[in-house]
């Protein structure tokens, strides 16, 4: 199962590229957009983490059977985890591609200048320029605020499931993590690739 990015959708290079490698090997695939992305009705900026989190939960438990491996793509790394959390038992192993948990409030919120901050405090959301738009991203204050309940990399990530984690180093859009995967897991298991 495969979870795409922030912004990001089923018809991705990353999507397209898995559902190749499955068919080719004759394994099962399943990709979906989530609620305002792709071809999925909403509103983006009404979406949230948890939201998504939940459709891919709605994915894995309508679509698929027994236990599966869930690639999460940046903002998807983090929505594999929760999925995985809240169905520990339906997962196999996951596979996180410059996974992006806890972006909002890591990586987004501390990127923006004080006035940003306040701006999206304001008025509700805040527009930043993005290298992946020319027409750039706006951000919904209810997204942070629901990021910040999500929270997954300040505590041990109890999940006892292969992990594997492939993050270039000189991504500089999501920075590599190393924290992914708690040193003292017992059996989760890391790789990174370069």
């Amino acid at each position: 199962m495969f979870c795409a990015g922030f912004r990001s959708d089923m018809t991705g290079t990353k999507a397209l590229f898995l559902e190749g490698y499955c068919r080719s090997r004759g394994h099962a695939f399943v990709r979906f957009d989530y609620f305002g992305h792709g071809g999925s009705s909403g509103d983006i900026a009404l979406g949230t983490i948890g939201r998504w989190a939940d459709d891919a939960v709605a994915v894995l438990d309508a679509l698929t059977e027994g236990r599966q491996i869930v690639v999460g793509s940046s903002m998807g790394g983090w929505v594999m985890l929760l999925a995985a959390l809240a169905r520990t038992e339906r997962v196999h192993a996951l596979v996180g591609v410059a996974a992006a948990p806890d972006f909002t409030e890591d990586l987004v919120w501390p990127r923006l200048t004080l006035e940003q901050q306040e701006e999206c405090r304001r008025t509700g959301s805040v527009t930043v320029p993005s290298k992946y738009d020319p027409s750039s991203y706006a951000y919904a204050l209810g997204l942070f605020e629901d990021g910040r309940r999500h929270l997954v990399m300040r505590d041990e990530i109890p999940l006892l499931c292969p992990v594997r984690l492939l993050h270039g180093m000189l991504d500089d859009g999501v920075l590599g993590r190393r924290a992914f995967a708690s040193p003292s897991a017992s059996r989760a298991e890391t790789s990174w690739s370069l």
